[in-house]
């Protein structure tokens, strides 16, 4: 064989080396779920916030939730790594989703009565119980035992930061005569009581969310003499 022969693979193989060289670094190209990361994880959220209110937190499988979204079955684990973190992760965005919702209500009655302030509160407090997407709170409510003790302290914070919202009103409102008791137990109650009504709510049945406000308004305070107070 010529000498110049045996130089010959070499040239052919030189470009395959080259494009091996420069095949670009770093992490590779994502996959189409992986693009869709963040949809799937709401999904993932909403389906399983439906099944642990519905069905019960040890009652649903990861099974459960990916059929419910159209994944496989190992899939949910992609983006939670089991089920205990999905059930924290249902809870803390129920909790800051309320959390935003409740201060641009404040935001938005700044300069109103003391009992129109109250009356947003009780009214967007409704809607993030009994309004659309509103699996996130009940679930919390119900199924905090299934956490760890840092998990539940971690949302005892966020839930300490909601019921803040409401103390400067409800204060307002005691000062008025409007509401005769202690602020702080006034506001335990007050939640308390709306609450509850994620067990015997039933839109077919019961008054809307608009009836249930003035219900609780009249329950709660005497708007006339928040209101008297708030024109003096």
């Amino acid at each position: 064989m010529p000498a110049h022969a045996a130089t010959v693979p070499a040239r052919k193989f030189a470009p395959d080396a080259r494009l091996v060289l420069t095949r670009p670094r770093g992490r590779p190209r994502k996959t189409l779920l992986e693009r869709d990361d963040g949809n799937r994880r709401a999904d993932l959220l909403r389906a399983a916030a439906a099944l642990f209110r519905n069905q019960g937190f040890a009652a649903t499988t990861t099974r459960d939730i990916a059929a419910a979204v159209g994944m496989q079955s190992g899939s949910p684990f992609y983006h939670f790594k089991s089920k205990d973190a999905l059930l924290f992760a249902v809870m803390q965005e129920g909790m800051h989703a309320a959390l935003e919702r409740q201060r641009e209500t404040v935001q938005s009655r700044i300069g109103q009565s003391p009992s129109e302030q109250l009356r947003g509160l009780v009214q967007t407090h409704f809607q993030v119980l009994l309004g659309p997407d509103s699996d996130f709170i009940p679930v919390m409510l119900y199924e905090s035992r299934s956490l760890q003790s840092a998990q539940r302290a971690e949302l005892a914070a966020l839930q300490s930061e909601y019921e803040a919202l409401w103390t400067p009103v409800l204060s307002d409102l005691h000062a008025s005569g409007a509401l005769r008791a202690p602020v702080a137990l006034s506001r335990l109650l007050i939640l308390g009581a709306l609450n509850w009504s994620v067990q015997w709510f039933d839109p077919s049945r019961s008054a809307g969310v608009a009836e249930l406000v003035e219900a609780a308004l009249a329950l709660f305070i005497d708007t006339r003499a928040a209101d008297g107070f708030a024109g003096a």
